[in-house]
């Protein structure tokens, strides 16, 4: 087309006014040309000669006109005249019998969705943009085909042993009877032996803490993970419990930054940076009995008697936090914080930000998942254009959470299998 000048010709005539999309547009017209062609050559493929060829006369098939339909496409709605063969046994691949959308628009509306976009934003946004008119259930019938591919992820097979587990947590709401109520959605993130993070699942809290975490323990259990060295978390109710009974040897760490900012919800902002920098001796002590000192320390200084509430924060939390002493500076630099979900959290509640509120738990995980895979395709996509860069140019984010690598993760390896000889050693090849 650009060779022989059809290109210029086509642009000609959207300077004269010719809108691109929509009906009666350039794009819809060109997209009605090419898979009315494609189709007529389905269907000469299917009979086994051309139109027109008198050796049709000997094949016992022909054709028998079309039949009108109208398809929605990534451009806007387009009338097609789909052929048929008098036999009937033409079956078009291009635009399937019964399909009403063609192209991408399937996977438009899914990445849409995945980007905060409501069912209702989508109809209207599809509408203005390209004409196209679609019910909000033919939307959500959409979304939720991809359903069964959460469920094949959410239950698929793991490996027996992951050395570090951080959870976190987002609030969503959603509709429960006639009221709306706050609900934990909870996402694992795994470091496996090569440093590589993967997302294990997400499950949305729907009972108490005991009873539901005993839940989650055992179906990654049944999913394969026979031992976890460490498990880091912020105090939740019943989890460390569920934790043990599944994995006895595990350690629950309680994540220190986490720490660190409930005992500042006490603190007035003049006083923040003294309380930092009054703690830091505590998580940076070399030993237990060491942190204890500066503890009982900072209870007793000035700033402790002003803020005994950042205290007793301290104190209740204190058998979940220590266990974070006993590890090396290699090891606690990477359970110190479970900011390797918080980075992506902090992009999903982007997400989830437009929504009133969710109608089920299963529409909380499918937006959750999509939403994390649309995350890093996009990221995926700004790397590879810059694929040929020299690394001193190359401005894309690497990989936020599926298949990242965590930094300085071979001398942390190193120190676990020190630490845990008879846990690890014989999974390493």
């Amino acid at each position: 087309m650009v060779d022989a000048g059809l290109l210029d010709h086509l642009m000609s005539k959207v300077d004269d006014g010719v809108a691109l999309t929509g009906e009666g547009g350039l794009l819809p017209e060109l997209v009605k040309a090419v898979l009315e062609r494609g189709l007529q050559a389905e269907l000469t493929g299917h009979l086994g000669y051309e139109k027109g060829d008198p050796a049709g006369r000997l094949v016992g098939n022909s054709r028998n006109g079309s039949t009108p339909k109208t398809v929605s496409t990534e451009v806007g709605d387009v009338d097609l005249a789909t052929p048929r063969d008098r036999a009937g046994s033409f079956e078009p691949r291009l635009v399937p019998k019964g399909s009403r959308r063609a192209g991408g628009l399937d996977e438009m509306i899914i990445s849409l969705y995945a980007g905060g976009m409501t069912v209702r934003d989508i109809s209207h946004h599809l509408a203005r943009t390209l004409g196209t008119e679609l019910s909000h259930d033919t939307i959500s019938k959409i979304t939720d085909a991809v359903l069964d591919e959460v469920k094949a992820w959410q239950s698929r097979p793991l490996d027996e042993i992951y050395p570090i587990i951080y959870l976190d947590a987002l609030v969503v709401k959603v509709r429960d009877g006639h009221a709306v109520r706050n609900k934990a959605a909870h996402i694992a993130v795994s470091v496996d032996l090569d440093g590589v993070k993967h997302v294990l699942g997400i499950w949305v809290q729907a009972t108490e803490g005991a009873k539901f975490w005993a839940g989650v323990c055992a179906e990654l259990r049944n999913r394969g993970i026979r031992d976890v060295l460490i498990v880091c978390c912020d105090g939740l109710t019943g989890f460390p419990e569920a934790i043990e009974a599944t994995w006895s040897q595990t350690t629950v760490q309680t994540c220190t930054v986490h720490l660190i900012r409930a005992a500042m919800r006490f603190v007035s902002y003049t006083d923040r940076r003294k309380i930092a920098a009054a703690l830091k001796p505590i998580y940076t002590a070399p030993t237990a009995d060491a942190a204890r000192l500066e503890l009982d320390a900072f209870a007793a200084s000035d700033l402790g008697n002003r803020y005994p509430a950042a205290v007793m924060t301290w104190e209740n939390a204190w058998e979940r936090f220590i266990p974070f002493l006993e590890f090396t500076p290699e090891v606690r630099k990477i359970i110190y914080t479970t900011n390797a979900i918080e980075s992506l959290n902090y992009l999903l509640r982007k997400v989830i930000k437009n929504r009133g509120h969710f109608p089920n738990d299963d529409a909380i995980i499918k937006l959750l998942w999509l939403a994390i895979r649309d995350i890093e395709d996009k990221r995926a996509r700004q790397r590879a254009k810059e694929k040929g860069l020299p690394p001193a140019e190359r401005r894309a984010p690497a990989k936020l959470v599926e298949g990242a690598t965590i930094q300085g993760w071979k001398k942390a390896l190193g120190s676990l299998v020190m630490t845990f000889p008879e846990r690890i050693a014989h999974y390493i090849k």
